[in-house]
């Protein structure tokens, strides 16, 4: 049915796309979401600074 080296192609291929499958559910759970939520705080604390200057002044 199968050579070896097509074995050995599809097994690389199954691997590959496992990895690529993993790598997204990582990227998509906790990568995202923690950049996001970073940028989120640092915006309000941005916000922040801003009208207390404003107040100060």
């Amino acid at each position: 049915m199968f050579d070896f080296d097509q074995y050995l192609g599809f097994l690389a291929f199954l691997t590959i796309l496992t990895i690529g499958f993993w790598l997204m559910i990582f990227l998509l759970t906790f990568v995202i979401p923690y950049w996001i939520g970073g940028s989120l705080i640092e915006r309000v604390k941005e916000i922040m600074e801003e009208k207390k200057a404003k107040r100060n002044v």
